[in-house]
């Protein structure tokens, strides 16, 4: 069967809004991701400052009680997701850039995929691919900390 010029653009135009129509359903959910992993790292500064103030003041990183109770006001919190607070596992000369909070957030592949939004104990926050932040956590727990977690999931 053979098309007329007619036929042809409208074929054309068809696939044409049908090509736009997927792509911009695919930015539509990247970006979704995208506001949702940026909510999620506001939270996690928010967090920070929280945590740095209360340090400042009383010379020691917050309780998990503590950290527990302000999870929800956080700015952003929901988006966050689990936070993970190490406070208990931090010694008092414990370098700046060591992990105090963490979250997992799993995206889409398209953009950002998986990983992890960590909170470092001078208030940085940033994204972490799965197998940096594996290795990285692996490297700063105590054995006291891996059997802890071993035993609470």
């Amino acid at each position: 069967m053979k098309l007329n010029k007619r036929q042809k653009k409208i074929v054309y135009d068809l696939v044409s809004v049908v090509v736009v129509t997927v792509i911009v359903v695919i930015a539509m959910f990247n970006f979704k991701d995208y506001v949702n992993r940026s909510e999620a790292m506001r939270a996690m500064t928010h967090l920070g400052q929280i945590c740095l103030d209360y340090r400042s003041e009383n010379n020691q990183v917050p309780s998990t009680y503590y950290v527990d109770s302000i999870k929800k006001q956080l700015e952003g919190g929901v988006r966050a997701g689990e936070i993970i607070y190490r406070g208990r596992w931090i010694t008092f000369g414990a370098s700046d850039d060591e992990i105090l909070a963490y979250t997992k957030k799993g995206y889409g592949r398209f953009f950002l995929g998986s990983g992890y939004i960590v909170l470092r104990l001078d208030g940085t926050v940033e994204w972490m691919k799965p197998q940096q932040f594996k290795e990285l956590l692996a490297s700063r727990q105590s054995t006291e900390e891996k059997r802890f977690t071993e035993q609470n999931p």
